[in-house]
């Protein structure tokens, strides 16, 4: 086994060990993520996501669904400080997306949502960078109109160790939801992007939510661990 791998399997068993904790106060949702992402031109870029999820106080769903991407020439000092991750969208200072995804739960009505979104990249000092997501949900269910709107904070920096490198981040996420006329659920997340190879990035992750739709507070806790798989693997994720 080589050094980079024996490093994140280290990494691996840290970010395990760190939610242990979690695990044992209640139970933990584990949501698997899967992106398939086709780079048609150096500003163009659609992708297929499958995921479970449940942001925004949402009981545990899965949705499926495509979405299209249009974003501006990278930045060079963000794709400077950005050199180690795979996905190129993220050295762009404007992100603009919209997508479709169909969202189905046991015993619940299908839910079939259209979403905007717009997120801007900021490069910042001592190889940190910054985004803030800007999303709206339109959610059609059982001949029922709802929106949401989220706007979800990051903050990351890449950490080399020897030749390996790996992107730690924190995020919050803040949810308004038309049902409630209020700002009904925050998230907050902490996780980091593994990059392996030219193709691929695991992004383990840990995700607290607090839900204050009710009556009372409705805390839940999260594992994700999201994967993007080219379409096109001598394209990558990665502009050229």
């Amino acid at each position: 086994m080589t050094q980079p791998q024996k490093t994140l399997w280290r990494w691996a068993f840290f970010i395990g060990f760190a939610c242990l904790p979690a695990f044992a106060q209640q139970d933990v949702q584990f949501l698997p993520e899967v992106n398939a992402y086709l780079k048609l031109n150096p500003v163009f870029r659609v992708y297929v996501e499958a995921k479970d999820d449940q942001d925004g106080g949402d009981s545990a769903q899965a949705g499926v669904g495509p979405s299209v991407q249009l974003f501006l020439k990278p930045l060079a000092k963000l794709k400077k400080i950005r050199a180690f991750d795979l996905d190129d969208a993220k050295s762009r200072f404007f992100v603009l997306e919209a997508g479709y995804r169909y969202i189905g739960a046991p015993n619940t009505p299908s839910d079939n949502r259209v979403l905007m979104a717009a997120t801007f990249n900021f490069p910042m000092k001592a190889g940190f960078s910054a985004s803030d997501r800007n999303r709206a949900d339109l959610d059609w269910r059982n001949g029922n109109f709802t929106w949401r709107y989220q706007n979800r904070l990051a903050l990351e920096r890449t950490v080399s160790i020897g030749s390996f490198h790996h992107i730690p981040y924190v995020a919050v996420e803040p949810f308004y939801t038309s049902q409630f006329s209020k700002w009904s659920t925050t998230a907050l997340f902490a996780g980091s992007l593994f990059p392996v190879g030219r193709h691929v990035e695991f992004n383990p992750y840990y995700e607290h939510e607090n839900n204050t739709s009710g009556k009372t507070n409705h805390p839940e806790n999260a594992v994700g661990l999201p994967r993007p798989l080219p379409v096109d693997p001598t394209n990558s994720l990665r502009g050229h």
